[in-house]
């Protein structure tokens, strides 16, 4: 797989922690990062995984899903229970389209598949580090007919529910909110929401999607409020007497 040569915003020095059980593999993933100016720690099992997510400071999870103890999909669905928007992304040679959203569906906010380049490895550590910089500088609140979406809290409130959102799909609701009635791609969204466009991963914006709007339907009075635009992509459609602040 050939990488991409995309510019990206400088990201202050980070923590990132790497569960691989591969060593060669685990060595390159490492002088990369740290080659970006991040501190790593490496872990081999999911339960000194645990231990370091539970002592330490940590900015972003890097995780192989084959491990000596388990699947790391286990862990992540823990994280995500836990209420901890920690981003994650798998490193795995499970390469079906099953596997992937398997793994999007756990809580993972990507999916890189063995074997990877170093660029594209880069290239996506880069915008899951910078998604929450570029969050945090967001301080409105966006109303609509029954909808608060809600920046500093990142809480959805759906005609008076909760909704129990990943920080992608918030990430992704967002961004299709902020810009109502507009029809954005599937590439579009890649690299707005994601930071990347790399071609052939449109899967991963369909996958997310399916989630918002499921999570979106469950509450009987919300309308389809993400639209399929056929031939184009996905379009947010505020609920009829829009109030947008």
């Amino acid at each position: 797989m050939n990488g991409s040569t995309t510019n990206f915003s400088a990201v202050s020095s980070k923590t990132i922690l790497l569960i691989e059980d591969e060593q060669d593999l685990a060595k390159l993933v490492m002088l990369n990062l740290k080659s970006m100016n991040h501190a790593v720690i490496h872990c081999v099992t999911l339960q000194q995984a645990s231990q370091v997510i539970a002592t330490k400071q940590i900015d972003l999870i890097l995780m192989d899903r084959m491990l000596p103890d388990g699947d790391g999909i286990t862990l992540c669905q823990q994280i995500r229970q836990d209420g901890n928007e920690l981003p994650c992304m798998l490193l795995t040679a499970k390469d079906s389209e099953a596997d992937i959203v398997l793994g999007l569906e756990s809580g993972a906010d990507d999916y890189l598949v063995k074997p990877f380049s170093v660029l594209e490895l880069r290239a996506r550590v880069k915008a899951l580090l910078r998604r929450g910089t570029q969050i945090a500088h967001q301080d409105e609140s966006l109303e609509f007919n029954g909808i608060s979406i809600n920046c500093n809290t990142r809480e959805v409130i759906a005609f008076n529910e909760t909704l129990e959102l990943t920080a992608r799909e918030f990430d992704l609701l967002l961004y299709l909110a902020q810009h109502p009635k507009q029809v954005f791609s599937r590439m579009q969204l890649l690299e707005a929401v994601w930071g990347y466009s790399y071609s052939g991963y449109e899967h991963t914006v369909n996958s997310h999607i399916n989630r918002l709007r499921n999570k979106l339907a469950r509450n009987a009075c919300t309308t389809d409020l993400v639209k399929t635009v056929w031939g184009v992509g996905y379009k947010f459609a505020p609920p009829a007497n829009q109030a947008a602040s």
